[in-house]
């Protein structure tokens, strides 16, 4: 093997908000030899924090610009080892703000790799005063686009293995989805995406569900999308008239909403999840089909999507006339298929994304887990499901809470006793994006 001449210098990073701790980090790398970039793909990303804002072509054109990078090439993983054995750098350098948290494990390993070589790890003192967190959260307040919104759905399709939804009914409950935030392990978790349900924002007006005011439904979509950056899936029940689908599909589009899911049932709306179910009738599979291949031919982009759900198993059906409604919905052009059951065990749901499994053009599948509730994540994902829709829970655990205080008030002769129960002003004012 010819002996290499010029020291190779790697360094990794996301490159999502480029500041001037990035820009040292790569001048110090200079300093040692030709540098290399490794950007960490969207995939790479998400397995450990919120997907980036910018795409991987984005942000490998970002870097690919700055001067001193010689080459610019993806790490698909937040593991360095797969690119460090490919290019057996003489160097890695990275800021020393790693040896803590989630990246220490990937340091780790980095040290011992380069062992097998006699490579070095340089480390570049932290920037102090430039914060990628912060960054990113005046990038959220800043806010989104139509389009960069609506492509964001599919880029988590292609990036993570189980999207994590969660419903919002107003701008407040928006906000929520948008912002709460966990550490589990070491990892930050997050929900990916907002569910905007006609039974919640239905309920949130003390209105019943039935599929009367789809006029209502835009004005809080338009409410959330003011607040938020996050995509947006719709459920617009069944969707109506073929002729007026179209025109929602371009509405949905138009504002910059991701997806929209109707349900396969006719007549008077009720909700799924009535043990009343008179008069409750399913579309035929053929007049279901031809609804959802005009919204396709109607929509500009690629990026949104038409999702179907199947209510076979609501209406006492069973597996099979499911499993032949998804392939023919899919052959009409959904982009997505969501199965939908009101049993208290997933025993019937689970069966049927195994065999959902099976068909060879599937697409995403959605479960929307309210009553069927004792499942695990990671369990949903491992059964194939991709989003799973947390589709009610915010205002159902908001109505509690506010009854809880209303009786406490009246019990006590004044509002003293609530506080307990209550975010302090300065905690809900400050939820709230201030004009600057």
């Amino acid at each position: 093997m010819k002996k290499r001449t010029e020291r190779i210098v790697y360094v990794a990073m996301s490159a999502d908000t480029v500041h001037p701790g990035h820009l040292n980090v790569i001048n110090e790398a200079r300093k040692l030899g030709k540098v290399i970039v490794g950007v960490l793909t969207d995939k790479a990303i998400v397995s450990y924090k919120r997907l980036p804002f910018l795409s991987f072509e984005q942000r490998k054109l970002l870097i690919s610009n700055i001067r001193g990078v010689s080459a610019v090439l993806p790490q698909e993983t937040l593991d360095y080892v797969p690119n460090l054995r490919k290019l057996r750098p003489d160097f890695v350098v990275h800021g020393d703000d790693w040896k803590v948290g989630v990246q220490r494990e990937v340091r780790k390993r980095v040290i011992q790799t380069l062992k097998e070589w006699g490579g070095t790890l340089v480390e570049v003192p932290y920037t102090q005063g430039v914060s990628s967190t912060q960054l990113a959260r005046h990038l959220k307040e800043i806010g989104t686009t139509p389009e960069i919104r609506m492509k964001r759905l599919k880029r988590l399709l292609n990036s993570k293995k189980l999207i994590r939804v969660l419903e919002a009914h107003n701008g407040l409950t928006g906000l929520i989805v948008e912002n709460t935030e966990v550490q589990v392990d070491g990892t930050s978790r997050e929900f990916d995406g907002i569910w905007i349900s006609s039974l919640t924002e239905s309920v949130a007006r003390g209105k019943p569900d039935i599929e009367y005011n789809l006029s209502s439904r835009l004005h809080t979509i338009d409410q959330i999308l003011e607040v938020t950056t996050k995509p947006i899936i719709v459920d617009a029940d069944s969707g109506g008239l073929p002729e007026h689908f179209v025109f929602l599909v371009r509405t949905l589009e138009r504002l910059g909403v991701s997806a929209v899911v109707i349900e396969d049932k006719i007549g008077l709306k009720k909700n799924s999840l009535l043990r009343d179910k008179t008069n409750q009738l399913q579309d035929s599979i053929e007049a279901f089909a031809y609804k959802i291949s005009a919204g396709k031919r109607a929509q500009v982009t690629d990026d949104f999507m038409v999702c179907a759900r199947i209510e076979t198993f609501i209406l006492g059906g069973g597996k099979d006339d499911a499993l032949k409604r998804a392939t023919a919905y899919i052959e009409a052009g959904a982009d997505g298929i969501m199965i939908h059951s009101r049993r208290l065990t997933a025993t019937q749901v689970v069966g049927f994304c195994r065999e959902y499994q099976k068909l060879k053009n599937r697409v995403p599948l959605l479960v929307v887990p309210t009553t069927y509730d004792r499942v695990h994540e990671s369990s949903w994902a491992g059964y194939g499901v991709n989003i799973i829709v947390y589709a009610n829970h915010l205002v159902r655990s908001a109505y509690p809470a506010m009854v809880q205080t209303a009786e406490t008030i009246l019990k006590n002769g004044r509002s003293l006793e609530t506080r307990k129960y209550m975010i302090t002003m300065d905690d809900l004012l400050s939820l709230i994006p201030q004009v600057k």
